[in-house]
């Protein structure tokens, strides 16, 4: 037995976000199994509608793979630039022909661990906080070991915007990737 590594405590604290966002939008999050990520999918996110503002779909089903790091992010013209490490992650998310959108959920967390979760009697509070991109449609890539992406600095993963996800869904609107 070993306690878990600083690498499993940030994956840990990113499922838990997720949970979080999702739980308080009325969406079911289930933690992908063993053959689901070795495919790139960390969880599916399923919301019911009716969606307000939404389209004909009364349910919408997003897969999510979830990255954590606690590097900090890199911000130029209101885009992050994050690294992918793995190509086949890279093209799993990139591609058009997924009958289920897939995002890609990157957690960035404070540099020390003991600033990342502080709990009070009035709050539970985790530091900083994850933003959400979809790679569908992104270019092909070049590289061998992975793919520098660029997620909008506004595409904080939160309650409203996990919301616009699946009523942008729900109208059957395509999440496509957006280059700086």
């Amino acid at each position: 037995m070993r306690p878990l590594t600083n690498n499993d405590i940030e994956s840990e604290i990113s499922y838990a976000y997720l949970h979080a966002v999702a739980s308080h939008v009325g969406a079911g999050c289930h933690s992908a199994n063993r053959a689901s990520d070795g495919n790139g999918i960390d969880a599916l996110l399923t919301a019911w509608g009716p969606f307000p503002e939404g389209g004909y779909l009364q349910e919408v089903d997003i897969k999510v793979q979830l990255k954590a790091t606690t590097i900090k992010p890199v911000i130029e013209n209101g885009y992050i630039s994050y690294f992918l490490n793995g190509i086949q992650r890279y093209n799993d998310l990139r591609s058009e022909a997924l009958a289920t959108h897939r995002i890609l959920v990157v957690m960035f967390l404070p540099p020390e661990s003991s600033d990342w979760l502080n709990i009070t009697e009035n709050e539970l509070a985790l530091k900083k906080c994850a933003y959400w991109v979809s790679l569908r449609g992104a270019p092909e890539s070049t590289n061998a070991s992975g793919q520098t992406i660029y997620i909008p600095q506004t595409q904080i993963f939160h309650s409203n915007g996990l919301k616009d996800i699946f009523v942008r869904r729900s109208r059957g609107e395509n999440l496509n990737y957006r280059l700086p």
